[in-house]
């Protein structure tokens, strides 16, 4: 029987202290889907290559599937449960709404937390594809889904003054 070392984590995540114990070369997706209940994260590839695990760590989105857990240690992390609220959607949200940018739903979640960002940087509108280029979609041709991000970047924009 092997042992595997296990490490207690704590770290911020979607405004919440929580601390966890896991293995620390644990993948973080495996624990915030597994270990935390937090669902709304999707791995797609598993390899880095589609965005679909996307979340924020530190406020820099990354790919959840290549980060070991042990880098949440201390750590402010955002998933896609911590964009917005049942009552009061992110602007990225509504966006896609607006728009009909969601089709599957694996990529969404992705998409949203990098959108998300794009939004808290005030990156350009002119931007929003070359940005977005890390997240895959199987399912459309992109311009809803860039559209979209446009949308709530001149709204965001429009509502700071």
């Amino acid at each position: 029987m092997s042992h595997r070392p296990v490490v207690r984590i704590s770290c911020t995540i979607n405004g919440v202290a929580r601390e966890f114990k896991a293995p620390p070369m644990r993948r973080l997706i495996d624990v915030l889907r597994d270990d935390l209940g937090l669902m709304g994260t999707k791995e797609g590839c598993g390899e880095g290559e589609c965005g679909a695990c996307s979340i924020l760590l530190g406020g820099e989105p990354v790919n959840s599937c290549l980060v070991p857990a042990i880098q949440a240690q201390g750590a402010d992390i955002t998933t896609i449960e911590g964009i917005g609220s049942p009552g009061l959607r992110h602007a990225v949200q509504q966006a896609f709404l607006d728009h009909g940018s969601a089709q599957c739903g694996i990529c969404t979640p992705g998409m949203v937390i990098t959108a998300a960002w794009m939004v808290e940087k005030k990156l350009p509108a002119d931007e929003v594809a070359r940005t977005l280029a890390g997240n895959l979609c199987r399912c459309t041709g992109y311009s809803a889904i860039i559209e979209a991000v446009q949308a709530a970047i001149v709204a965001a924009q429009g509502s700071r003054g």
